[in-house]
């Protein structure tokens, strides 16, 4: 277990570095992360590399005990890099180059780019491939975040062409056949002329979007598998991480194929950022968690998290005491294996002045300091328990053409699919029933229930293990607009909805409507929910059923004939449609049903407070947190307002 601090020794005085490093061991830290923005320390100009700094703060930090996570530097290129070649640049929808002096402002399909970074890397790599203090090298950091993601500049148009040349097999009839582009009279002649998808009139055709989505999260794919390569040819048995941000599931780049790259999924932790007036709730966080941990279906790192107000331009809500504390029990509670907080002193000069430290600009040990010194002498102890996996029977599915699909065509201006996902998550959540949140090209095999909100695209080789899942003994949970399109994004001609799964639904979508904000339909309960009343809206299909069980009936009068929810018995398991959004009454009943189905018992907790059960047999350990600014109790202890308390499986507080 590596318990560490963010540390740039190149933004602070020389004569600094051995008082830092004395506090940062007196902290209780085993590791520092460095050099992830030291490009220009390291190569000035072209070609004339200098790894002294870093020489010096690892032999210090190794005098100390102290072990090392190396970042690559190219999320910041130097100033005389641009200069020399401004293609590196990326550029906007509108064509206008992304000026130098921000981050994350080169091109994903730049040559210039991959020969300065093989550069960059290879040299750091044979300098250091020695060192044994570096225990992973971090690639890049945080890819696609600030919109990073997208670039129009003509190195990615050409490339884009080049992908759909390959993916066609150079048949430019076979993309107009597959694209539809007799439509509006956009048959392409040559794949020259194929435009990206800038703004135009009205909008573009949504095959091209999706292909061009496909390509955006390509380049960055192979932008972290060209870095991997690098290492682990000059580095055999190399640990590789990325520090991924949040908002995963609305970038334009798979972190999930990124992530087959690495030895381990890392996560940058952002509660609260600037402007935000409190922090996201404590579901919502724990979403993010169960997230990064599904990418590579095992434990991860936490390189970033927070101990104070955060923020660039405009600041926001500051921890309480405790609170960010609690965060990074948090963390460790849902996976995570190692922990690095940002940063060990706050910056006095460059954009994160406000990005507050461990240490604020003062240079003064405070709360905070103390803060996290208590949270690594403390969690240290349990480093056996937080090894070990995290063992769930639900999970949340999604697949990354289908959101890309909903970004393309957003369908119900009310739809946000990362926010559906989200209502499902809390219910367990709040039951302290563990969840994974996993691609679709995840095992299924250890889950006893299956959610799969808004997966439009139908893929045929997926849809056959769901169905192989269902008739095995699990429960399987769709949603409205489940398998819509095809692989294209197109409607799929002759095919009755959800496309290949009606009959094993025993459902027909007839019709659709999508609502608007404070419109919404009531909801009759059948069967198992006979006599329930509710409330629906965002989306609903009108579902005949054709030997699904009808569970809520819509009960305006136009619609009365058609069922909203139904359940399909299947060989051993079964499969649920929820054809509408649910009010949270609702879906905590058909919830309900689906965890007595499979014998999902949670932990009782009072609101606010999570349980999470780590290890196994005599050292099993619950971790108990208070999420309230005020006193809880749990299993008759009292917990202070962010309290967390980590309590043996026989009930003894440790």
């Amino acid at each position: 277990m590596f318990l560490g601090i963010d540390y740039y020794p190149e933004q602070w005085p020389a004569s600094m570095l051995e008082a830092d490093l004395d506090n940062i061991c007196e902290l209780g830290c085993n590791a520092i992360r460095i050099a992830e923005f030291g490009w220009h320390i390291m190569e000035k100009a072209e070609g004339q590399y200098d790894f002294s700094l870093f020489d010096h703060v690892i032999e210090r930090a190794k005098a100390r005990g102290l072990s090392i996570v190396m970042g690559t530097p190219t999320a910041a290129i130097p100033a005389w890099l641009a200069k020399k070649y401004p293609a590196v640049l990326s550029e906007f929808e509108n064509g206008a180059k992304r000026s130098f002096g921000g981050r994350h402002v080169y091109c994903f399909n730049s040559k210039e780019m991959y020969a300065y970074t093989e550069r960059i890397v290879r040299a750091m790599a044979e300098h250091y491939k020695n060192e044994k203090a570096i225990v992973a090298w971090q690639i890049d950091n945080e890819f696609g975040h600030e919109d990073s993601d997208m670039c129009y500049c003509s190195q990615c148009r050409d490339a884009f062409r080049a992908f759909l040349r390959e993916k066609f097999n150079g048949d430019i009839q076979a993309l107009n056949d597959t694209y539809g582009t007799a439509f509006w009279s956009q048959e392409y002649n040559d794949f020259d002329e194929i435009p990206l998808p800038a703004p135009t009139i009205t909008t573009h055709n949504p095959a091209l979007r999706l292909d061009w989505e496909r390509f955006r999260s390509e380049s960055i794919v192979n932008f972290a598998a060209f870095q991997a390569r690098l290492l682990r040819e000059i580095i055999p048995g190399v640990v590789l991480i990325h520090d991924f941000p949040g908002g995963g599931l609305t970038k334009h780049v798979d972190y999930s194929q990124v992530s087959r790259h690495l030895s381990l999924a890392a996560y940058n932790n952002y509660p609260v950022w600037g402007g935000q007036r409190e922090p996201l709730p404590p579901n919502e966080i724990a979403f993010g968690l169960d997230y990064i941990r599904g990418l590579k279906g095992k434990n991860f790192w936490i390189t970033e998290a927070i101990m104070g107000a955060q923020g660039h331009d405009v600041t926001g809500f500051s921890p309480r005491p405790d609170q960010a504390k609690m965060w990074a029990y948090q963390s460790m509670a849902r996976g995570r294996e190692s922990l690095f907080f940002i940063r060990y002193r706050g910056g006095t000069k460059g954009a994160e002045q406000f990005c507050c430290g461990v240490l604020d600009a003062d240079n003064v040990k405070r709360r905070k300091y103390y803060e996290v010194q208590s949270f690594f002498r403390d969690i240290r102890q349990y480093a056996p328990q937080l090894a070990g996996p995290i063992s769930s029977k639900v999970a949340i599915v999604y697949d990354y053409d289908s959101l890309a699909a909903f970004r393309i065509q957003r369908q119900s201006v009310l739809l946000d699919c990362e926010a559906e996902m989200k209502k499902y998550h809390k219910f367990f959540y709040e039951r302290n029933i563990p969840v994974d949140v996993i691609p679709a090209d995840s095992g299924l095999e250890a889950y006893k229930v299956l959610i799969l909100p808004q997966m439009i695209v139908a893929k045929p080789e997926f849809q056959k293990r769901l169905k192989s899942f269902a008739e095995r003994g699990g429960t399987l949970v769709l949603s409205y607009r489940d398998f819509v399109k095809d692989s294209h994004n197109n409607l799929v001609l002759g095919k009755q909805l959800p496309v290949d799964f009606d009959e094993f639904a025993g459902i027909c979508v007839t019709e659709t409507e999508s609502l608007q904000d404070g419109q919404d339909f009531p909801l009759i309960g059948e069967g198992s929910l006979a006599g329930r009343r509710g409330r629906g809206g965002i989306f609903r299909e009108m579902l005949e059923p054709r030997d699904a069980e009808v569970l809520l009936r819509y009960d305006d009068s136009f619609y009365r004939d058609f069922a909203a929810v139904t359940r399909k018995a299947q060989e051993k398991g079964s499969v649920y449609y929820l054809g509408c959004g649910l009010e949270e009454e609702l879906l905590r009943q058909i919830l309900e049903q689906v965890s007595a189905e499979q014998n999902l018992t949670g932990i009782p907790s009072a609101p606010g407070v999570e349980v999470v059960c780590r290890g196994s047999g005599k050292d099993a350990v619950r971790m108990v947190m208070n999420h309230n600014p005020c006193p809880a109790e749990y299993a008759g202890e009292a917990l202070a307002p962010f309290q967390c308390r980590i309590i043996p499986c026989s009930g003894e507080p440790a």
